[in-house]
């Protein structure tokens, strides 16, 4: 059974022919749209590696069917760059160490993108460690991931007071 699905992916408009309506939308992503960044780890939604965003909001894209999806933005890690210039998240993971491996990167950035986005970063530490929960980072790059978050948002916290002076 075909399904044909239209979805916008970093900002690109695709139609996709699904020969199987179970693809989820990780498998989508890596298998038939080249878009490797976003990482298949546990596979059961549990390390966050799979992280996407979805009409802004943070998915597991291996607990999700991409038939589900029909319409919607979804936006991956190869999508945040505008071009040459990192998004300040990348930047930041960058400036703070908030790597090691690299193999959850791609889906703590993601997270980190959609938890400021939310506005649920805040300024406390332990706030964002909260939010980002659900990425498991196997080798402990948890203080340079939660430093580059509240870089960001103390960053868009001084944008937000300059506009409104």
């Amino acid at each position: 059974m075909n399904l044909a699905i239209r979805l916008t992916v970093n900002g690109e408009q695709r139609e996709i022919v699904l020969d199987d309506p179970r693809v989820t939308l990780l498998d989508l992503l890596r298998e038939r749209l080249d878009l490797t960044g976003t990482k298949k780890g546990c596979d059961r939604g549990q390390c966050g590696a799979c992280t996407v965003l979805v009409d802004g909001r943070r998915i597991n894209s291996c607990l999700t069917l991409a038939a589900s999806h029909e319409g919607a933005e979804i936006l991956t890690i190869e999508g945040v760059a505008q071009g040459d210039q990192l998004h300040p998240v990348q930047a930041a993971f960058i400036a703070h160490d908030g790597f090691q491996c690299g193999f959850c990167t791609p889906g703590q950035i993601m997270s980190a993108i959609g938890l400021l986005a939310e506005g649920q970063a805040g300024d406390d530490p332990e706030r964002i460690r909260e939010g980002l929960s659900g990425n498991l980072c196997r080798c402990g790059a948890y203080a340079g991931i939660v430093e580059a978050v509240l870089d960001v948002q103390k960053a868009l916290a001084s944008t937000k007071t300059e506009r409104a002076a």
